[in-house]
């Protein structure tokens, strides 16, 4: 099953405790997220039922959001930059051998922008952790791939399996409305030079792509064919509080939003590419229109923070959450 995390420092204890969250996404209808929140430490909270924890669901992927600092300014962002915190790397270490013991068998690092904490080493020490020592089966990335080198795939690529990268438009000048951008830089000659790097270090490239107001009308059929991807996957913009919408929000994705028929459209127009992945955003336990986050993995452990999310078992298979993930297994020509 698929399991967001986050960390921050608790608000209410003498001393500060380490917190890497586990925050759980709700799977709508085809929907899922690889989207959370820094969370914090409540001082009261429900009785847990130990009959669920018992029977608590398995962590079988597990989306570990360290960062919230990005350097990109995307306007429909759901993770923005609240806070500059990253959990210490033995703390994190500690989190990700708890979930393998659980059951974890793929473990997807995000962000914010995953590349920027220490220039991309803490990332790549985790993802060399989670390979050489804990041995899971796969290892992925989400990224705007702005801040990779080539020096980090020669020094940890053996170890990642999967590399999303992402982009919403093949039109720079889109880019940049968008706010996927950073100064003139050209986001899709990055894109092309990251693809090249995949195939050269054997790391199976990925695309995700937000459909939103100012890309919904494109056709991006032949970009996509050409940088052929193992997956791509489309998300459709929608409004979190707190988040991009609402009094509290570093955000205001109003404008970004589109239909349901504006984004069955764009599906319609792209149904010929066979690597297409449908996924309308949402986030952890987002039941109330927000994101509420369970407590800490390092507290409670993994079974007793699953009973306080609200995943959706069926939809998440549904929507293909389970796929072969390990580059092992894909039978990739590189």
């Amino acid at each position: 099953m698929k399991y967001l995390l986050d960390m921050q420092f608790s608000s209410v204890v003498t001393s500060p405790m380490l917190l890497l969250q586990l925050c759980i996404s709700t799977l709508h209808y085809i929907l899922a997220s690889v989207f959370s929140t820094v969370c914090y430490w409540r001082t009261t909270s429900p009785v847990v039922d130990q009959r669920k924890v018992r029977n608590a669901t398995t962590p079988t992927s597990v989306n570990y959001h360290f960062t919230r600092k990005c350097n990109y300014k995307c306007g429909f962002c759901f993770h923005t930059a609240k806070t500059s915190f990253v959990l210490p790397l033995e703390e994190a270490k500690r989190g990700l051998k708890l979930l393998k013991e659980s059951g974890m068998e793929k473990i997807n690092f995000s962000g914010g922008e995953p590349f920027l904490p220490d220039k991309g080493e803490f990332l790549g020490k985790l993802v060399q952790y989670c390979k050489q020592d804990l041995q899971l089966p796969s290892v992925s990335i989400v990224s705007n791939g702005s801040m990779i080198k080539e020096t980090w795939f020669q020094k940890y690529g053996d170890d990642l399996d999967i590399l999303a990268i992402s982009c919403d438009s093949f039109d720079e000048a889109t880019n940049q409305l968008i706010g996927r951008a950073q100064g003139k830089k050209s986001h899709v000659d990055n894109l092309h030079k990251i693809r090249n790097w995949c195939q050269q270090y054997k790391v199976a490239f990925k695309i995700n792509s937000v459909i939103n107001t100012f890309n919904v009308d494109e056709d991006l059929t032949e970009n996509i064919l050409q940088l052929n991807p193992v997956r791509w996957k489309v998300f459709q913009c929608l409004l979190i509080d707190g988040e991009n919408a609402g009094e509290s929000a570093l955000r205001e994705a109003e404008r970004f939003v589109i239909s349901e028929q504006q984004f069955q459209e764009f599906l319609d127009r792209h149904s010929s590419v066979s690597c297409l992945n449908i996924i309308s955003m949402r986030f952890l336990d987002c039941r109330e229109g927000r994101k509420d986050p369970s407590k800490s993995i390092l507290d409670v452990g993994v079974k007793e923070a699953i009973c306080f999310s609200g995943f959706d078992e069926k939809m998440f298979l549904k929507r293909g959450g389970k796929y072969v993930w390990s580059k092992a297994d894909m039978k990739l020509e590189w």
